[in-house]
Parts: C-alpha cells; sequence; structure tokens
C-alpha cells in the first residue's frame, strides 16, 4: 500500500545539491530512493524518473561542454550547467511541496 510523502518528494529533489556540496551524490542518492521507494510513495516513480533523467541530462550536457572549451564556449556552456543544475532542483522542490506538478527542462527522456 503507498502513502503519501510529499516530504521525502521535497527531499529527493534537493539531494541533487549533493553535487554541489561533495561532488557526487546528487545522482545517487535521489536514484537510491527512487528505486526503493517507488513502491511505497505515491508519485515517487515520476519524481524519480524526472530527477534521474535530469541528472543524466545535465552529466551529458557537462561532458560534451569540456571539449568546447577550446572554441572558447565550453566554459559558458558548464557555468549556465552549473546554474541550471542549482536552480530547477530546488524549484521542483518548492513546486513538489505545494502540490505542484514538476518540470525539469533540458532533460533527455532516458526513462520514461
Amino acid at each position: 500500500m503507498k502513502r503519501e510523502d510529499r516530504s521525502l518528494l521535497v527531499v529527493t529533489h534537493l539531494c541533487q545539491l549533493l553535487d554541489f556540496v561533495s561532488g557526487f551524490g546528487g545522482l545517487i542518492v535521489p536514484l537510491v530512493l527512487w528505486l526503493t521507494q517507488k513502491d511505497k510513495v505515491w508519485d515517487m516513480e515520476e519524481h524519480g524518473k524526472k530527477i534521474v533523467n535530469f541528472q543524466l541530462s545535465m552529466m551529458l550536457y557537462a561532458l560534451i561542454s569540456i571539449p568546447l572549451i577550446f572554441l572558447g564556449i565550453g566554459i559558458l556552456a558548464l557555468i549556465a550547467i552549473g546554474l541550471i543544475g542549482l536552480a530547477f532542483p530546488i524549484i521542483n522542490a518548492i513546486k513538489t511541496s505545494n502540490g505542484e506538478p514538476v518540470d525539469y527542462p533540458f532533460s533527455i527522456k532516458f526513462f520514461k
């Protein structure tokens, strides 16, 4: 039986910020929460997929940006990726807390 746990969903979104604190964990912790709680918490399946898709997309964009440093646009791309990676987990945590639907722009749908 599933339970509603909006606070766990908020924490799942905010765990992405671990990348900024420790350098890793922004994908691992939400992935573990998603996989262990998707059958227990309402909407964890949807939120987990969106978070993992977003994190994988940001990693892919960062990898693509590294060679672009030699063309002069890679640094700007990495700064933009960092700002997007900081802003949208916070925005979506607030939306989740308010019961609003979340959206991560620029996400590639690895998991549907």
